[in-house]
């Protein structure tokens, strides 16, 4: 009680001033304001903005921790310090060596994304005299998971930075945006540092240092941290089991590699009724229809082995969603309600898309073979479009039943 009584003196002390916004922005995020609806036509429930955005933090925490576990693995794994781990409880993946290693490199990826982020914030809440808006909670938890594990920590903070300002405060902050800001800010790393985002040294912790060590003569084992995209799209098999692949046990992004303990968080969010399981569904019937398309195509001979595009294209069409971060894509993103579709059927189409394009753009552009981020930034420009025609042919069809009751 003492401490909420002197919160309490310190909110009255701010009342009125630059940095009041600020300042309710941490009495709140661990009290309930004392200003609360209690009449009125108000809708009352006992969830808003924060704890809807801490929900989803939620279904992100066993992606983060599974994340830190498996970038230790690949590194110990590629330096040949240990074995191949024999399945999903094998202690060789879940050791505390392991966890060490991405202790080390993950948590300053997630110190930086919300701390650049949630200074920005600050800032345009205190310059623009409103609230500080809770979008930012579930956007600094996904930054860390979508990027690879040796991203420098002053390149994620310019792209932060970035994504934050160009991608959401310029239309008027949380709600107004139209591009999802984790993947605007995947994006921007992307555009600007390619070499730091692509190939097949970046998945994997100390890849790019032995590289480098190599190069100058030094008698080191190359390892390679290559993703099985990287690889399909290069013409090679991959060298994962389909359980290797589900469970997670895999290079790539830190927290998008297990299938499973996606799932888990979709899932998660669908009971809790936060994430729309519609544009989940249609993203994956849209992947599957596409997947299916190219296998089709190589089925008729129409594409050979010769083919740069045929090793992805013949891929087993439902082996597209355990690869890359599909999954983790129409799950956590997709699924934005403020850049997603916002009516039913919207939904339905908007999803659809997403995982169409997905594996069009996977197999088509080999120089970047993982399509879910470019599939959801382009279908969140369309959104509003899809949604304005399925409201327009709601309207003509009432019309339409007006004019033969009229009749």
């Amino acid at each position: 009680m003492g401490l909420k009584s002197s919160l309490h003196n310190l909110k009255e002390k701010y009342k009125g001033t630059k940095m009041a916004p600020a300042f309710n922005a941490i009495h709140t995020f661990l009290y309930t304001p004392n200003d609360t609806t209690h009449g009125g036509t108000h809708i009352k429930a006992a969830d808003d903005l924060k704890r809807t955005m801490n929900t989803v933090i939620m279904a992100l925490i066993p992606c983060l921790i599974f994340g830190m576990f498996n970038a230790g693995y690949q590194h110990h794994y590629a330096l040949g310090e240990i074995g191949k781990a024999s399945g999903f409880f094998d202690p060789v993946f879940w050791s505390w060596n392991n966890l060490t290693i991405g202790l080390w490199k993950v948590l300053p990826l997630v110190v930086v994304s919300y701390g650049v982020g949630l200074a920005i914030e600050f800032l345009f809440a205190v310059i623009k005299k409103h609230e500080v808006e809770e979008g930012y909670l579930v956007t600094g938890m996904l930054v860390p998971l979508i990027v690879p594990i040796d991203t420098p920590l002053w390149m994620l903070a310019v792209a932060v930075a970035f994504g934050v300002v160009i991608g959401k405060e310029v239309f008027g902050g949380t709600g107004m945006n139209i591009l999802n800001p984790a993947l605007t800010i995947r994006a921007f790393l992307f555009f600007a540092y390619p070499t730091w985002m692509s190939g097949d040294k970046v998945w994997v912790h100390g890849a790019v240092e032995r590289s480098n060590e190599i190069a100058g003569g030094a008698n080191l084992d190359a390892i390679s941290g290559e993703t099985i995209l990287g690889s399909l799209a290069q013409g090679h098999q991959s060298a994962y089991s389909l359980s290797e692949m589900f469970f997670g046990m895999i290079p790539g992004s830190v927290g998008e590699t297990s299938t499973v303990l996606i799932l888990l968080g979709g899932l998660f969010l669908i009971f809790t009724k936060i994430g729309s399981w519609r544009i989940m569904l249609s993203s994956v019937i849209g992947a599957l229809v596409m997947g299916l398309i190219f296998n089709s195509v190589v089925s008729s001979g129409w594409i050979t082995e010769s083919s740069k595009f045929y090793t992805l294209m013949s891929t087993e069409f439902w082996h597209h969603l355990l690869l890359g971060g599909f999954a983790f894509g129409i799950v956590f993103m997709a699924t934005d309600p403020v850049t997603a579709s916002q009516t039913n059927k919207g939904k339905w189409i908007y999803g659809f898309f997403v995982g169409f394009i997905s594996i069009m753009i996977r197999v088509f552009n080999p120089a970047y073979p993982e399509g879910v981020m470019l599939a959801i930034l382009l279908m969140n420009v369309f959104a509003p479009t899809i949604d304005h025609f399925v409201v327009q042919g709601n309207i003509k069809k009432r019309k339409k039943r007006l004019k033969v009751k009229a009749a």
